[in-house]
């Protein structure tokens, strides 16, 4: 019998328990508060890479803020689908929708009249409900960036950025902006190039999963 034979983890718990426990054990998270520590955590095991601590920024509030949100039963607004498909809808509070806009069949037109990407123009979907909102930007810079162009000229605020748009062009660029905060949003993000859609629905699958249990 030429089939080869594997030795591996099998059991989904196991898998489950063991990963988290090798990141706690390994990275180094002394610098981010207790409180961001099971967040950080979930980021890491998303992407793979122990050094991602170092990266990371935040407002002292937004833990406070995306759990107060939550509980109103706050909308989550993503830039693209694969962001959208990877948060994990059960965990969520009851009333809380996942939305992406960026299919939308009015995105492509009004991207050509505003000169911007799709997924910058779908951002203008989101103004009716956007007053506080979770926004999840896991792609597009071209996305957060709209987003804090929409604040900046007096639109709605939302209640928490999500700030991990990946990529070579703008990516950096658009979290330093956020990082800045001129507008007093309470937000995360990762600092530099990285980032990408499972960062992005890990940062909202572990603030969801910071709330407070009902008792």
């Amino acid at each position: 019998n030429d089939t080869p034979q594997y030795a591996y983890e099998t059991d989904p718990a196991a898998i489950y328990r063991q990963s988290f426990s090798i990141v706690r054990r390994e990275a180094d998270l002394s610098h981010i508060p207790d409180a961001l520590h099971p967040t950080a955590v979930r980021l890491i095991h998303s992407c793979g890479v122990m050094d991602l601590p170092q990266d990371l920024t935040w407002s002292d509030d937004v833990l406070e803020a995306a759990q107060s949100a939550f509980a109103k039963g706050a909308p989550v607004f993503c830039d693209v689908e694969m962001v959208a498909h990877g948060i994990i809808k059960n965990r969520l509070p009851e009333g809380s929708e996942v939305i992406c806009t960026l299919n939308d069949p009015s995105v492509h037109g009004l991207a050509s009249e505003l000169k911007t990407t799709r997924s910058a123009a779908a951002v203008e979907l989101w103004r009716d409900r956007l007053d506080g909102a979770i926004v999840a930007i896991g792609n597009a810079p071209t996305a957060l960036f709209h987003v804090l162009e929409v604040i900046a000229a007096g639109g709605p605020k939302p209640a928490v950025i999500l700030g991990f748009p990946v990529g070579f062009v703008g990516a950096a660029e658009s979290k330093d902006a956020l990082a800045a905060n001129p507008y007093s949003v309470p937000y995360l993000a990762v600092k530099g190039r990285r980032g990408g859609s499972a960062m992005a629905a890990a940062a909202v699958n572990a603030l969801a999963a910071g709330l407070p249990e009902e008792g």
